[in-house]
């Protein structure tokens, strides 16, 4: 695991998995409405809403998605991952008060360019609402034992101690 309590790429296998789960509320909606600047009916008035094949309200697509962002920040493969990219499939809608599930599994690990393919679905109550796949990168435990080898400062007197108030020296300060 890196500092983060992300996984390193040496730390990866196939068929791992990790699911997150968020509630999508009212707040959510308007929210990324605002965040995003779509602001498409469907999403945000319930009248016009209703009278389309939906029947209500339903959630931004890319909202619902984003929970597999956040599946893939803070779970698998967690803190310090760069996503790269995400294919999605929209199969379902979601509403106001759905909570979805959003669940990754390592489909390949590719060692040598520190990326991983990741198979990623959301459910609501069962059903499969989105999915698709991602290609992220990650940290590298060797990488960065490596680097530390590279710039490690050798102890000596000079570097290990505090001054003593006499020997600071303090920059001089023109105006």
């Amino acid at each position: 695991m890196n500092e983060l309590n992300g996984y390193d790429i040496e730390d990866l296998s196939v068929d791992m998995t990790a699911t997150f789960s968020k509630t999508i509320t009212e707040a959510d909606i308007v929210l990324f409405a605002g965040v995003s600047g779509d602001n498409n009916a469907l999403h945000i008035n319930e009248e016009f809403a209703a009278t389309t094949s939906f029947g209500g309200r339903i959630a931004h697509g890319f909202l619902t998605a984003s929970v597999i962002s956040a599946a893939i920040a803070n779970k698998l493969p967690g803190p310090g991952t760069i996503y790269l990219r995400q294919t999605l499939m929209f199969r379902a809608p979601v509403r106001p008060g759905d909570t979805v599930h959003a669940t990754v599994r390592v489909k390949e690990v590719l060692h040598e360019k520190r990326r991983v393919v990741l198979e990623t679905m959301c459910r609501v109550r069962g059903a499969v609402v989105v999915d698709g796949e991602a290609l992220v990168m990650v940290t590298s435990g060797e990488g960065r034992l490596a680097l530390a080898r590279e710039h490690r400062i050798t102890q000596t007197p000079q570097n290990d101690r505090v001054l003593p108030s006499e020997e600071r020296q303090m920059p001089e300060i023109t105006a």
